[in-house]
């Protein structure tokens, strides 16, 4: 019987382990999808304690929590730092098979040398540790990012940011790691919702002039595309509730986007339409400036009413939305490959139904500016479960080039999450092993590495042109 989490964790075979320790463990991470505050990257924040860095935000541990029926008030609610952490550590051990225990672990042990098991009993033990390792100069924000050989990272940042804290990084040359605004534009696109018209006023102001027509908003999203750019953007993001496909003209959407500032109410025909001809708009502009385009879909966002009202977005009721999108995904690539505008292209579905035609289709729509310029990202949120990741790889292995793979992302506002990649690349590299090792693939130490360093972090630097930068 194996050592829990010991030096080769996940790793089966002999090859896996070669593969993983002599290449793909020391490479540097490129944290292209985050949700990192650049604030707090600029300012080098401190934590006091375990759980502000570890518990405060994360949504992962908060479902764990009520899945273990704890209360709210130990969640989000008013109890003290310090019994929040309990509660946590008392459920962590009913989550036997969840990515979440591993994780933990790998964190716990990593940046805290915990090398035991977070239970009720230990919580004690490791809160103690944790207080006084996060004391040390090297446990600031920054200090994280540089210990997990972090060399880029991509925020995600709304339309009206004014990039502050991005220029302020990028001018302190006391750090090396390059951190990226990443163009988020779904407020513009979302005209069904209730604060959409007030979100225009504020593009407006930022903007400088008055947006009332539909050739208004393009202009805008254009400069403020144009505005990323100039500060280091390399990447959109698109969180589409599904993929839609409605193609309505100019003029069709300039009578939309009337009645939506007046108040009146769209038919769906209408939202969707508006919102295919936007994002049509943004992916050529984002192709003229060889800016990368990501599109999330099928997220069923906010299930639960009564926790939204009481408690906000993004604090863990969120579900998979199964909803038919290839068709519509494969209308949009069209009519943009038709016209030579197909902008290099990463696609999340939260549906792993969609792993096998996703793979399919990218190879309908490849282009000769890059080896793999449609990619299936990284399996996601729900998914980036051992299995879930496996399953994409081998999805992706079976119907496309796996070697041309962009590889992992942490999706994460945690600094700790980097722990992510390291359990990522084992995965990858048990699996690339079994494969060897049944005879299924040569047993070629350079080609291999060669692999598994594209995965793992050239294939990114590559594409979203980081070379010159790291």
């Amino acid at each position: 019987m194996k050592k829990f989490m010991d030096e080769d964790f996940l790793l089966k075979t002999e090859t896996a382990k070669a593969i993983y320790h002599g290449c793909a463990k020391e490479l540097p991470i490129i944290d292209y999808h985050c949700h990192l505050n650049p604030k707090e990257i600029f300012e080098n924040k401190r934590f006091s304690n375990i759980y502000e860095v570890w518990l405060s935000a994360d949504h992962y541990k908060w479902r764990i929590m009520r899945s273990n029926g704890v209360d709210e008030k130990y969640i989000t609610g008013n109890a003290s730092p310090r019994e929040k952490f309990q509660k946590f550590a008392e459920a962590l051990p009913k989550a036997i098979g969840n990515p979440m225990y591993h994780w933990c672990h790998l964190e716990l042990k990593n940046y805290f040398g915990f090398g035991g098991v977070l239970n009720g009993d230990t919580a004690e033990e490791v809160w103690n540790i944790c207080e006084k390792k996060l004391a040390e100069e090297n446990m600031s924000a920054r200090g994280l990012i540089s210990q997990s050989n972090v060399a880029f990272i991509g925020t995600t940042d709304d339309p009206l940011d004014n990039l502050e804290w991005h220029k302020k990084i990028a001018a302190d040359e006391s750090f090396k790691t390059v951190v990226a605004p990443t163009f988020r534009p779904d407020k513009a696109l979302n005209i069904e919702k209730s604060d959409w018209c007030q979100y225009i006023e504020k593009l407006s102001e930022v903007c400088g002039y008055e947006i009332l027509t539909f050739t208004d908003l393009k202009n805008a999203l254009c400069d403020r595309i144009d505005y990323f750019y100039s500060c280091g953007c390399k990447a959109s993001d698109h969180g589409l509730d599904y993929m839609m496909f409605v193609d309505l003209d100019d003029n069709t959407c300039e009578k939309i986007m009337k009645k939506a500032l007046k108040g009146k109410t769209l038919s769906l025909d209408e939202v969707e339409g508006f919102k295919t001809n936007l994002l049509f708009f943004c992916a050529t502009e984002y192709a003229k400036r060889g800016i990368v385009m990501q599109l999330h879909y099928n997220c069923l966002r906010n299930t639960n009413s009564k926790m939204l009202h009481k408690i906000g977005v993004d604090a863990g009721f969120d579900c998979i939305g199964p909803k038919e999108s290839i068709a519509q995904l494969a209308k949009l690539f069209d009519k943009l490959y038709s016209i030579d505008a197909l902008p290099k292209t990463v696609v999340y579905s939260l549906d792993a139904k969609d792993d096998t035609a996703l793979d399919c289709l990218i190879g309908a729509f490849q282009g000769t500016e890059c080896a793999g310029k449609l990619q299936h990202g990284s399996a996601w949120w729900f998914n980036d479960n051992k299995v879930g990741m496996q399953n994409q790889l081998i999805s992706l292995a079976n119907l496309s080039l796996l070697g041309n793979f962009i590889g992992m992302l942490t999706d994460s506002r945690s600094f700790l999450s980097y722990a992510r990649h390291e359990y990522f690349r084992r995965i990858l590299c048990d699996l690339i092993g079994d494969w060897v090792e049944n005879g299924e693939f040569p047993a070629d130490g350079k080609t291999l590495d060669g692999i598994v360093r594209g995965i793992c972090c050239e294939n990114a630097q590559r594409y979203f042109n980081l070379r010159e930068e790291n």
